[in-house]
């Protein structure tokens, strides 16, 4: 059975009070300057990358077409057919508007955080991306200038035994010497062969040293050649994060990232409090109200959104306004497709306080071929002088690497 999201019922988005579309605010001024466009459909489809991608394509009846890339999962593609009928015949310009409209009208669906917010946040890209193209500007130049024409790129590195501390200090050695790289990351949330109780988050010393044989080990292997951040995922308690943030601050890390779950950012704040190894954490909060605490709290040294998952390009750029009133650097999280990245690389390069945009793709040969430039060389991306994002989807790599069942896009 194949079900249409686009007609799905649901009061809350039919009587809400506040209805944002042009019809309803009364936007009927004529623009000039060929910038009279009106969106005709949206359309999904999904790649089987290292993660599942979802790319987004916005129509228009002016034969422009717009991409972006939502955050990886199920259910993204429904939630985004779901909001096209609130897309069709507006101005894509509205890029602000149109943002406060979908979260509004998916208020039932959870459009506070989660996959709803991440569906927004794929159709704002695209958004971006046609805006560009209709105003002949890049991307950047809607969310003000730029601070930068290179933005740093951070490797998200994968050893062969990530367990083994000379393996990630090999792979480190490796991605610095003969991929360019000057900023890395590895985990730290792996098996020791010491837990006694997967479960309980918490860490025994044993555990503990672990880590720091790691840390040590990568650290001294790459010297002053590269930044290093080390990832925990959520991983442990708020008194074992301690203790590791502790044992860690002799060691010259970039960051220690997400020593404990998202949840609680009371515990968060004690942990970055109680330590003078920086502490980094953002991608699993949503939207600028989700940051907020987390920045007004000082319960981070680092913020680090997920673009394409925290709500799009504008979102981060408050964000990122946001961090900056307490002086916060911003190092974006990112495990997307080009076209996402790209959209990271944009926004990096308008706001004052970014450190890095992560990859997160690099033992996928295939991943640059879905785009028709270039995107990353030598650790760094060059931010776009053309159009929208700068980039052109290659549709025969989408179609090779489509998810099994997936229907390519129109091609516009």
């Amino acid at each position: 059975m194949v079900r249409d999201y686009r007609k799905l019922h649901d009061p809350n988005a039919e009587y809400t009070m506040r209805e944002l579309s042009a019809d309803t605010m009364g936007l009927a001024a004529k623009r000039g300057g060929g910038r009279d466009v009106s969106i005709t459909d949206v359309q999904t489809t999904m790649i089987d990358g290292n993660f599942p991608w979802t790319l987004v394509r916005i129509y228009t009846d002016a034969g422009i077409v717009g991409t972006g890339e939502a955050y990886w999962g199920a259910g993204v593609p429904e939630l985004i057919d779901r909001m096209t009928p609130f897309l069709v015949g507006e101005n894509p310009l509205d890029i602000d508007r149109l943002y406060e409209h979908l979260i509004q009208k998916m208020s039932g669906e959870g459009s506070i955080a989660g996959v709803t917010v991440t569906a927004v946040a794929g159709i704002e890209i695209a958004l971006h991306d046609l805006a560009g193209k209709i105003l002949d500007v890049p991307a950047y130049q809607l969310l003000g200038g730029k601070y930068r024409d290179e933005v740093r790129v951070y490797c998200d590195c994968h050893a062969g035994d990530e367990s083994e501390p000379d393996s990630n200090a090999a792979e480190a050695e490796r991605v610095v010497e003969e991929l360019g790289y000057d900023a890395l990351k590895f985990d730290l949330d792996v098996p020791s062969g010491k837990e006694k109780d997967r479960a309980n988050r918490h860490l025994s010393d044993r555990e503990i040293e672990h880590k720091v044989e790691i840390v040590e080990a990568v650290t001294d292997r790459v010297g002053d050649r590269a930044d290093v951040a080390f990832d925990c995922h959520w991983s442990f308690t708020g008194g074992s994060a301690k203790r590791l943030a502790a044992r860690l601050e002799e060691y010259p890390i970039w960051w220690l990232e997400d020593p404990v779950p998202p949840e609680n950012h009371d515990v968060q704040r004690e942990v970055t409090q109680h330590t003078s190894t920086p502490i980094a954490a953002g991608e699993n909060v949503y939207r600028k109200h989700g940051q907020r605490r987390l920045v007004d709290q000082q319960a981070v040294d680092i913020l680090a959104p997920d673009l394409p998952k925290v709500g799009g390009m504008r979102e981060t750029r408050k964000i990122a306004d946001l961090a900056d009133t307490y002086y916060m650097p911003i190092a974006m999280h990112n495990v997307s497709s080009p076209v996402a990245t790209m959209a990271s690389a944009h926004v990096a390069s308008a706001i004052p306080n970014s450190l890095a945009v992560e990859y997160h793709s690099y033992q996928l040969d295939w991943w640059e071929d879905l785009v028709e430039q270039s995107v990353i060389e030598q650790g760094s991306i060059e931010v776009p002088e053309e159009s929208g994002l700068g980039l052109t989807l290659d549709l025969d790599t989408v179609e090779a690497h489509m998810v099994e069942g997936e229907e390519l896009f129109d091609e516009g």
